[in-house]
């Protein structure tokens, strides 16, 4: 048999399993409307173990196996999302927890921000809600989210990432401890600039203060430098008031131009890190479950089956709706060692019914799912 033969039969073959997809198909929905009839549960998981059992047991080898396996897992998913968009047509799935609200920035909130005035969360807090905005500084992120549980602040603001050094990993890890929310983002250039007091010149310098990471991403620019040493700082505005407050011409600082306005300090270099196309997002964050008009974009926090295939199956759920990923990241979960939890970007509004659909499929088989916000 030559390979047009073998193909002719494989295209007879897959006509057949189209039918019986079909076929299968509308059995599925005919048990959705029972189901909703009846206000059964969707989902299962006994009856489908015991599918995939008997499937697997078809097979004469493990790769066959685990072919039936997975081929059983998918049609049983596809099933569970019909009879989900199905339940979603008459109104069954249960209805999300947060409430539509106006402009955040309206009404003179009070806003929390880690570090001093002139951090860039400072920046980034100004540029969003405006220069004349309530504000005080915190030490650390988490006295930012203290903060806001206490009911000290209205909103908070944090880094969440970085065009160049990636996710702020703590931002992460509080949004799943804490019970807060994120409602709104915002983006703002970072150009660090060498700071000191006014009439310091290079040659008098020896010590630079600045965040880990500023001093990281100013690396190539330090190096050239090698008589300088670098002394880490909680924030970058806290390194220019200690440059300010020590008054000493051999300290300078690396932070932005707001730091310097702020503090009195004299620009030397500006644009000391190596990437001009430097960025940070920043999450606003709010104690209470809410979201303005116009939001089109949602964050959730996922821990899901730690077996094979489980993240697989848990995208599923997106590419089925139609909904885009932006972003997915993973954060260790403490004490089960290389155990992960998943942070999930995706476009929509928690008013579709492709994402009610996806949510309500998605809680049935995780572990346990937060959403974060939608903004």
């Amino acid at each position: 048999m030559d390979l047009k033969e073998l193909r002719e039969q494989l295209d007879s073959v897959d006509e057949e399993l189209q039918r019986l997809y079909l076929r299968r198909m509308d059995l599925c929905g005919q048990v959705a409307e029972y189901k909703s009839g009846v206000k059964g549960r969707i989902y299962d998981r006994d009856r489908e173990t015991e599918k995939k059992r008997n499937f697997m047991s078809a097979g004469t080898d493990e790769l066959t196996q685990n072919g039936l396996a997975e081929l059983a897992g998918l049609l049983m998913s596809t099933s569970r999302k019909l009879q989900y968009t199905i339940f979603g047509e008459k109104g069954l799935l249960s209805p999300h927890s947060f409430t539509e609200t106006g402009d955040i920035r309206q009404g003179a909130p009070r806003i929390v921000f880690q570090g001093d005035r002139g951090a860039y969360s400072h920046e980034a807090l100004t540029a969003f809600f405006g220069e004349n905005a309530e504000c005080f500084g915190v030490r650390n992120f988490r006295n930012v989210m203290d903060a806001l549980q206490e009911g000290t602040a209205d909103y908070g603001i944090l880094p969440i990432e970085n065009t160049t050094a990636g996710i702020v990993s703590q931002t992460y890890d509080l949004l799943s401890f804490y019970d807060l929310y994120i409602v709104s983002e915002v983006v703002i250039p970072i150009r660090h600039c060498l700071m000191a007091l006014p009439g310091t010149g290079l040659t008098d310098i020896r010590t630079v203060y600045s965040h880990p990471q500023s001093l990281m991403q100013s690396a190539a620019f330090l190096d050239s430098h090698p008589e300088w040493n670098r002394r880490e700082m909680l924030n970058n505005a806290f390194a220019a008031r200690k440059v300010k407050e020590d008054g000493d011409r051999t300290k300078a600082a690396i932070a932005g131009k707001g730091a310097a306005r702020e503090y009195g300090l004299e620009i030397l270099m500006e644009g000391v890190n190596q990437e001009e196309k430097n960025e940070t997002r920043f999450v606003i964050i709010s104690g209470k479950r809410e979201y303005m008009a116009g939001a089109g974009k949602i964050s959730l926090c996922l821990e899901v089956p730690h077996t094979p295939g489980s993240l697989y199956r848990i995208l599923s759920y997106f590419m089925y709706n139609s909904l885009n990923l932006t972003n997915i990241e993973s954060r260790p979960i403490p004490d089960r060692n290389w155990e992960y939890r998943f942070f999930i970007d995706f476009e929509g509004k928690l008013t579709e019914p492709a994402v009610r659909n996806a949510l309500t499929g998605l809680r049935d088989e995780v572990r346990s799912m937060k959403v974060l916000g939608c903004y």
